[in-house]
Protein backbone atom coordinates (compact mmCIF):
# COMPACT_ATOMS: atom_id res chain seq x y z
CA UNK A 1 0.00 0.00 0.00
CA UNK A 2 2.77 2.35 0.89
CA UNK A 3 4.58 1.52 -2.37
CA UNK A 4 1.50 2.42 -4.44
CA UNK A 5 1.24 5.80 -2.80
CA UNK A 6 4.88 6.49 -3.63
CA UNK A 7 4.35 5.53 -7.27
CA UNK A 8 1.33 7.88 -7.45
CA UNK A 9 3.28 10.84 -6.03
CA UNK A 10 6.13 10.11 -8.45
CA UNK A 11 3.79 10.28 -11.45
CA UNK A 12 2.28 13.56 -10.25
CA UNK A 13 5.76 15.06 -9.84
CA UNK A 14 6.81 14.06 -13.35
CA UNK A 15 3.63 15.54 -14.82
CA UNK A 16 4.17 18.85 -13.05
CA UNK A 17 7.77 19.11 -14.26
CA UNK A 18 6.71 18.35 -17.87
CA UNK A 19 4.07 21.12 -17.90
CA UNK A 20 6.53 23.65 -16.52
CA UNK A 21 9.34 22.90 -19.02
CA UNK A 22 7.47 22.46 -22.34
CA UNK A 23 4.31 24.53 -21.87
CA UNK A 24 2.24 21.59 -23.09
CA UNK A 25 -0.48 20.16 -20.87
CA UNK A 26 0.15 16.47 -20.39
CA UNK A 27 -2.42 16.24 -17.68
CA UNK A 28 -5.44 14.53 -19.18
CA UNK A 29 -7.75 17.28 -17.91
CA UNK A 30 -5.55 20.16 -19.05
CA UNK A 31 -6.35 22.53 -21.96
CA UNK A 32 -4.09 22.69 -24.97
CA UNK A 33 -3.36 26.30 -26.09
CA UNK A 34 -1.64 27.08 -29.41
CA UNK A 35 -0.53 30.55 -30.41
CA UNK A 36 0.09 31.37 -34.09
CA UNK A 37 2.13 34.33 -35.20
CA UNK A 38 0.12 36.83 -37.27
CA UNK A 39 1.59 37.58 -40.69
CA UNK A 40 3.27 40.95 -40.81
CA UNK A 41 3.33 41.45 -44.61
CA UNK A 42 1.19 40.28 -47.51
CA UNK A 43 2.96 37.98 -49.92
CA UNK A 44 2.23 36.93 -53.44
CA UNK A 45 2.18 33.39 -54.83
CA UNK A 46 5.98 33.27 -55.08
CA UNK A 47 6.45 34.29 -51.48
CA UNK A 48 7.83 37.75 -52.28
CA UNK A 49 6.17 41.07 -51.50
CA UNK A 50 4.22 42.63 -54.45
CA UNK A 51 5.60 45.73 -56.15
CA UNK A 52 4.09 49.04 -55.16
CA UNK A 53 2.21 50.79 -58.06
CA UNK A 54 2.94 54.48 -58.43
CA UNK A 55 -0.41 56.25 -59.07
CA UNK A 56 1.27 59.27 -60.67
CA UNK A 57 0.73 59.24 -64.47
CA UNK A 58 2.64 61.58 -66.75
CA UNK A 59 0.21 63.24 -69.16
CA UNK A 60 1.34 63.49 -72.76
CA UNK A 61 0.42 66.41 -74.97
CA UNK A 62 -2.04 65.51 -77.72
CA UNK A 63 -2.18 67.70 -80.83
CA UNK A 64 -5.52 67.56 -82.62
CA UNK A 65 -5.03 67.24 -86.41
CA UNK A 66 -6.62 69.94 -88.54
CA UNK A 67 -8.24 67.85 -91.28
CA UNK A 68 -9.69 69.84 -94.16
CA UNK A 69 -13.10 68.79 -95.37
CA UNK A 70 -12.28 69.39 -99.09
CA UNK A 71 -15.93 69.85 -100.01
CA UNK A 72 -15.23 72.07 -103.05
CA UNK A 73 -14.16 70.75 -106.44
CA UNK A 74 -12.71 72.90 -109.22
CA UNK A 75 -11.54 71.83 -112.65
CA UNK A 76 -11.60 72.11 -116.43
CA UNK A 77 -12.92 69.91 -119.21
CA UNK A 78 -12.88 69.53 -122.98
CA UNK A 79 -14.78 67.45 -125.50
CA UNK A 80 -17.32 67.70 -128.30
CA UNK A 81 -20.54 69.69 -128.54
CA UNK A 82 -23.18 68.65 -131.06
CA UNK A 83 -25.19 71.76 -131.87
CA UNK A 84 -28.33 70.66 -133.68
CA UNK A 85 -28.24 71.81 -137.36
CA UNK A 86 -24.74 73.30 -136.81
CA UNK A 87 -22.53 70.22 -136.61
CA UNK A 88 -20.25 68.69 -133.97
CA UNK A 89 -17.55 71.04 -132.71
CA UNK A 90 -14.96 71.20 -129.90
CA UNK A 91 -16.08 72.56 -126.51
CA UNK A 92 -14.09 73.81 -123.52
CA UNK A 93 -15.25 74.74 -120.05
CA UNK A 94 -14.74 75.00 -116.32
CA UNK A 95 -16.58 73.37 -113.45
CA UNK A 96 -17.07 74.29 -109.78
CA UNK A 97 -18.89 71.90 -107.47
CA UNK A 98 -19.78 71.79 -103.79
CA UNK A 99 -20.36 68.39 -102.18
CA UNK A 100 -23.27 68.81 -99.81
CA UNK A 101 -23.00 65.25 -98.52
CA UNK A 102 -21.61 61.91 -99.65
CA UNK A 103 -24.55 61.52 -102.03
CA UNK A 104 -25.56 65.03 -103.17
CA UNK A 105 -23.60 67.86 -104.75
CA UNK A 106 -24.27 71.19 -106.45
CA UNK A 107 -22.32 72.44 -109.44
CA UNK A 108 -21.88 75.36 -111.77
CA UNK A 109 -20.49 75.13 -115.31
CA UNK A 110 -19.43 77.51 -118.03
CA UNK A 111 -18.54 76.28 -121.51
CA UNK A 112 -17.95 77.64 -124.99
CA UNK A 113 -17.89 76.29 -128.53
CA UNK A 114 -17.67 77.62 -132.08
CA UNK A 115 -20.45 76.15 -134.23
CA UNK A 116 -20.13 75.28 -137.90
CA UNK A 117 -22.28 75.90 -140.97
CA UNK A 118 -25.67 74.34 -141.53
CA UNK A 119 -26.36 72.01 -144.46
CA UNK A 120 -28.39 74.77 -146.14
CA UNK A 121 -25.40 77.13 -145.97
CA UNK A 122 -23.13 74.45 -147.39
CA UNK A 123 -25.44 73.68 -150.29
CA UNK A 124 -26.36 77.28 -151.17
CA UNK A 125 -22.75 78.38 -151.25
CA UNK A 126 -23.16 82.10 -150.61
CA UNK A 127 -26.02 82.12 -148.10
CA UNK A 128 -25.02 82.74 -144.49
CA UNK A 129 -27.52 82.49 -141.63
CA UNK A 130 -25.16 83.70 -138.89
CA UNK A 131 -22.18 85.95 -138.67
CA UNK A 132 -18.90 84.67 -137.25
CA UNK A 133 -19.57 86.32 -133.88
CA UNK A 134 -23.07 84.80 -133.73
CA UNK A 135 -21.69 81.30 -134.29
CA UNK A 136 -19.93 81.39 -130.92
CA UNK A 137 -21.96 79.47 -128.37
CA UNK A 138 -21.57 79.99 -124.63
CA UNK A 139 -23.61 78.32 -121.90
CA UNK A 140 -23.95 78.79 -118.15
CA UNK A 141 -25.53 76.04 -116.06
CA UNK A 142 -26.39 75.49 -112.41
CA UNK A 143 -27.42 72.02 -111.32
CA UNK A 144 -27.58 69.33 -108.68
CA UNK A 145 -26.14 65.85 -108.82
CA UNK A 146 -26.65 62.54 -107.08
CA UNK A 147 -24.09 59.74 -106.74
CA UNK A 148 -25.93 56.63 -107.86
CA UNK A 149 -23.26 53.95 -107.61
CA UNK A 150 -20.26 54.82 -105.44
CA UNK A 151 -17.60 52.11 -105.49
CA UNK A 152 -14.00 51.25 -106.29
CA UNK A 153 -11.93 50.41 -109.35
CA UNK A 154 -9.06 47.96 -108.91
CA UNK A 155 -5.95 48.22 -111.08
CA UNK A 156 -3.65 45.30 -110.40
CA UNK A 157 -3.61 43.53 -107.03
CA UNK A 158 -2.50 46.42 -104.81
CA UNK A 159 -4.13 49.55 -106.21
CA UNK A 160 -7.75 50.65 -105.73
CA UNK A 161 -9.40 53.95 -106.71
CA UNK A 162 -12.70 55.37 -105.44
CA UNK A 163 -15.27 55.99 -108.15
CA UNK A 164 -18.90 56.94 -108.62
CA UNK A 165 -21.57 57.01 -111.32
CA UNK A 166 -23.77 60.09 -110.94
CA UNK A 167 -26.68 61.88 -112.58
CA UNK A 168 -27.08 65.66 -112.87
CA UNK A 169 -29.86 68.05 -113.82
CA UNK A 170 -30.22 71.81 -113.80
CA UNK A 171 -31.07 75.00 -115.62
CA UNK A 172 -29.11 77.82 -117.19
CA UNK A 173 -28.74 80.01 -120.24
CA UNK A 174 -27.24 79.56 -123.70
CA UNK A 175 -25.97 82.53 -125.73
CA UNK A 176 -26.13 81.65 -129.39
CA UNK A 177 -27.23 83.22 -132.67
CA UNK A 178 -27.46 86.72 -131.27
CA UNK A 179 -29.80 85.79 -128.40
CA UNK A 180 -29.90 84.21 -124.96
CA UNK A 181 -32.03 81.11 -124.51
CA UNK A 182 -33.29 79.53 -121.30
CA UNK A 183 -31.76 76.06 -121.13
CA UNK A 184 -32.57 72.83 -119.31
CA UNK A 185 -29.60 70.51 -118.77
CA UNK A 186 -29.59 66.82 -117.83
CA UNK A 187 -27.00 64.08 -118.03
CA UNK A 188 -24.82 61.50 -116.33
CA UNK A 189 -21.18 61.13 -115.51
CA UNK A 190 -18.45 58.95 -114.11
CA UNK A 191 -15.94 60.16 -111.51
CA UNK A 192 -12.61 58.44 -110.74
CA UNK A 193 -10.47 59.67 -107.85
CA UNK A 194 -6.86 59.36 -109.00
CA UNK A 195 -5.53 60.66 -105.65
CA UNK A 196 -7.03 62.19 -102.50
CA UNK A 197 -7.14 65.57 -104.29
CA UNK A 198 -7.38 64.82 -108.03
CA UNK A 199 -10.35 63.33 -109.90
CA UNK A 200 -11.09 62.53 -113.53
CA UNK A 201 -14.58 63.00 -115.01
CA UNK A 202 -16.37 61.58 -118.04
CA UNK A 203 -19.67 63.36 -118.71
CA UNK A 204 -22.50 63.17 -121.23
CA UNK A 205 -25.12 65.95 -121.11
CA UNK A 206 -28.05 67.22 -123.11
CA UNK A 207 -28.72 70.97 -123.41
CA UNK A 208 -32.33 71.67 -124.37
CA UNK A 209 -33.62 75.09 -125.44
CA UNK A 210 -35.76 76.75 -128.12
CA UNK A 211 -34.67 78.99 -130.97
CA UNK A 212 -35.99 80.30 -134.29
CA UNK A 213 -32.78 80.61 -136.29
CA UNK A 214 -34.23 78.65 -139.22
CA UNK A 215 -37.34 80.81 -139.48
CA UNK A 216 -39.58 78.90 -137.07
CA UNK A 217 -39.62 78.07 -133.35
CA UNK A 218 -38.15 74.68 -132.53
CA UNK A 219 -36.77 72.78 -129.56
CA UNK A 220 -33.16 71.74 -130.02
CA UNK A 221 -31.16 69.07 -128.20
CA UNK A 222 -27.45 69.78 -128.09
CA UNK A 223 -25.55 66.73 -126.88
CA UNK A 224 -22.20 67.22 -125.18
CA UNK A 225 -19.55 64.65 -124.19
CA UNK A 226 -16.49 65.78 -122.24
CA UNK A 227 -13.49 64.52 -120.33
CA UNK A 228 -12.23 66.64 -117.43
CA UNK A 229 -9.98 66.81 -114.41
CA UNK A 230 -10.74 68.47 -111.07
CA UNK A 231 -9.07 69.11 -107.75
CA UNK A 232 -10.60 69.16 -104.27
CA UNK A 233 -9.97 71.98 -101.80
Amino acid sequence: MESRIRVLFLMLSLAAVSVTSTGCALWPFGRHHRTEAAPTEASDATGSSPAVVDPTVTRRKVKTPKIKSSDFELGVYAGSYSAQDFGVNPVYGARLAYHISEDFFAEGLIGTSKTGRTSYEELSGSSQLLTDSQRKLTYYNMGFGYNLFPGEVFIGRNRAFNSAVYVVAGVGATKFGGGTHFTVMAGAGYRLLLTDKIAAHLDVRDHVFQNDLLGYQKTVHNLESTLGVTTYF
